[in-house]
């Protein structure tokens, strides 16, 4: 004979497990309707892919203090200052490698940006200000530009020091520059976004370089 305390629980795990029953298609219906969503609201084109264009590096040697030209394919966007931040980020890839003719630790990372402002014929000292309004006009001009390079405080603290090994560095980040990007007349640097006496205790980081002047002709040193 089955008690009544036996009845009384067997009802209430009948209605227990009914009320889990319910619940449960309830929360399949609401998981069905989010999957038909995500579905309806899926991109049906792949994502676009930057890409690949030919750069032109001047790599910097050790052995005779020279620029060789490098043709590199790499995904170039339509921005100036992007492109330039990521042919140079390759050109620090180059001298980061083990096997470099320019040994110099750091890598893409050490850019930290690429300012691209109207170039002027202020005084060789004088520290260009990076505003807004100037990144704009210098977007909307055809005429020369000023390249503010960014570097990273690490890179300029692993930076071997030495005037020869110091002015490569610079002198092939500017040519660099003006290879890929021909309106960049001039170039100064920033070291964590402040103004630096030195690369490493040598090459002048307060002046002005003009870009074009930087690669050697042919035959020639810088």
């Amino acid at each position: 004979m089955i008690r009544r305390f036996q009845a009384v629980l067997f009802v209430v795990l009948l209605v227990a497990s009914a009320v889990m029953g319910v619940v449960l298609w309830q929360l399949r219906e609401r998981a069905h309707m989010r999957l038909i969503a995500g579905e309806d609201f899926a991109p049906t084109s792949a994502p676009l892919v930057t890409p690949a264009e030919q750069a032109t590096l001047l790599v910097a040697s050790d052995a005779d203090n020279s620029l060789l030209a490098q043709v590199q394919s790499l995904p170039l966007p339509q921005d100036p200052g992007t492109r330039a931040r990521i042919v140079l980020g390759k050109l620090l890839d180059i001298y980061a490698a083990p096997d470099a003719a320019h040994p110099v630790p750091g890598g893409a990372g050490s850019i930290a940006q690429v300012f691209l402002l109207p170039a002027t014929d202020s005084a060789p000292g004088a520290q260009p200000a990076v505003k807004p309004a100037s990144l704009s006009k210098a977007a909307q001009s055809s005429g020369p530009l000023l390249a503010v390079v960014n570097l990273t405080g690490s890179f300029a603290a692993g930076h071997p020091s030495g005037l020869a090994t110091e002015t490569l560095t610079v002198l092939s980040i500017c040519a660099t520059l003006h290879a890929n990007l021909p309106r960049v007349t001039q170039v100064r640097f920033l070291v964590d976004g402040a103004e630096r006496p030195t690369l490493a205790g040598h090459a002048d980081l307060t002046r002005t370089y003009l870009a074009s002047q930087a690669a050697p002709t042919e035959g020639e040193h810088p």
